[in-house]
Formats: C-alpha cells, sequence, structure tokens
C-alpha cells in the first residue's frame, strides 16, 4: 500500500476503535453494538479495493482484538474484517464514486450480518459459545439495525477522505484529455487556428500554405498588369 493510504487508514482506524470502545461501546443498546470500526474498513475498502480492503481489515481487527477490553482470543476479529473488506473492496464503485444510496446500504447490511454471522462461527471453531446464549437472531437484527442507522454519518466522509488522500477526488481516467480535446476544438472554430501548428502559425504548415498562395495570387495579378502594359 502507499504511505498515504496507510498513514491515513492507520488513523482513521484508530480514531474508529476509540470511539467504538469509549462511547458505543458504554451506550448500553440492547443486542449488538454499533460497529464503527466495521464501517471504517468498508468506507476505505470502497475506494482501495479488495486488497487494500483486505490490508486494511486485518490491520484494523488485530488492532481490535489487543486493545482492551477485549475478551476473545487475538486474530478472531483480524480474520472477520480481512475477509469483509476483500469482499467489500470487490464492490468498490468505477472510479470511486457512488451511484446510489441503496447499493451502499445494501453493502453495510451484508456486511453487518456477514461480520456477525463469521465472528460467531470463528468462534464456535475455537469454542467460544457466548453467542449462542447471547441470541444470535437479535444479533444479527441489532447488528444490521445501527450499522445501517450509523453509515449514512461515516461511510460517505471515510471515502471523501481517502479519495482527497489519492489526490485524485473523483476523476475519471482521460477526463484531462477529453477537456483539452474540448478547448482546442473550442479555439480552433473560434479564431480558426490549431494546435500543434496545422493552421493558422507562422512555422506552421497552414502558414506557409497561405504564403505561397498569396505569393501566387501577387504573381497572377502581376503577369495580368505587364500583360495588359504590352498590349
Amino acid at each position: 500500500m502507499r504511505v498515504n493510504r496507510i498513514l491515513l487508514s492507520t488513523a482513521l482506524v484508530v480514531v474508529a476503535l476509540v470511539l467504538q470502545v469509549s462511547v458505543l461501546a458504554r451506550l448500553h443498546l440492547p443486542g449488538a453494538v454499533p460497529d464503527l470500526l466495521l464501517l471504517t474498513v468498508l468506507g476505505l475498502a470502497l475506494v482501495y479495493g479488495h486488497v487494500g480492503g483486505a490490508l486494511v481489515g486485518f490491520g484494523a481487527g488485530l488492532l481490535a482484538d489487543l486493545a482492551p477490553p477485549a475478551d476473545h482470543a487475538a486474530g478472531r476479529y483480524a480474520l472477520v474484517l480481512c475477509v469483509i473488506g476483500y469482499l467489500a473492496g470487490l464492490a468498490k464503485p468505477d472510479y470511486g464514486r457512488l451511484k446510489s444510496a441503496t447499493g451502499s446500504m445494501l453493502v453495510v447490511v451484508a456486511a453487518a450480518i456477514g461480520s456477525t454471522l463469521l465472528y460467531a462461527l470463528v468462534g464456535a471453531l475455537v469454542g467460544d459459545t457466548a453467542a449462542r446464549h447471547v441470541g444470535l437472531g437479535g444479533l444479527l437484527l441489532t447488528a444490521a439495525l445501527y450499522d445501517l442507522l450509523l453509515a449514512p454519518f461515516v461511510v460517505p466522509g471515510i471515502m471523501a477522505l481517502a479519495r482527497r488522500a489519492e489526490n485524485d477526488p473523483l476523476a475519471e481516467p482521460g477526463s484531462v484529455a477529453k477537456g483539452t480535446d474540448i478547448s482546442s476544438g473550442w479555439l480552433s472554430s473560434g479564431t480558426g487556428l490549431r494546435l500543434g501548428g496545422r493552421r493558422g502559425g507562422r512555422g506552421g504548415r497552414g502558414g506557409r500554405g497561405g504564403l505561397k498562395a498569396k505569393a501566387r495570387i501577387r504573381t497572377a495579378r502581376v503577369g495580368r498588369i505587364k500583360g495588359v502594359k504590352r498590349l
């Protein structure tokens, strides 16, 4: 990954983790806890693609595994967010531009449900059955609901920061070239000049052709005048 991607991703992940642990986890909402870290990974994955999303997800999950008050095996949430970041990166929109809010909301809901299921599955494999006592159905419903309500305030801002860090916000490939073609066409139609010295320049072909044409006209006029004098 690029240096600017690493720095931005690290800063956003740390801020999201601090807010999630110190604020969202203390709200004591029924069911799941709003996963601000997951939404941060989704926003970055929708700009960086599947490879960047997997790397950011793994790093964010590993940081959450090691940060207190984590009470599960290290690497469990890292695996979950790595998979979610990879899959979300596959849904990366063209040029990082969201065509509609519906698609992004579906990605958020699918990520919330998928991360909860995958986290419970990995927990079952390592012998952690806490999800059974809490109720997996309630966790899925509340996780999707909380993340969906929080997503409009997080995901677009994360994507905007990521695009700005790329130094190419919402720029489509070839847009600069298209702008140049339009400007050159406007210049040629408005002034009779063409870029590249083809027409209207002193050193261009069009300039030399115009001079030759004028010289021929002058020669013809002189010949006619001399002919009249001879008569």
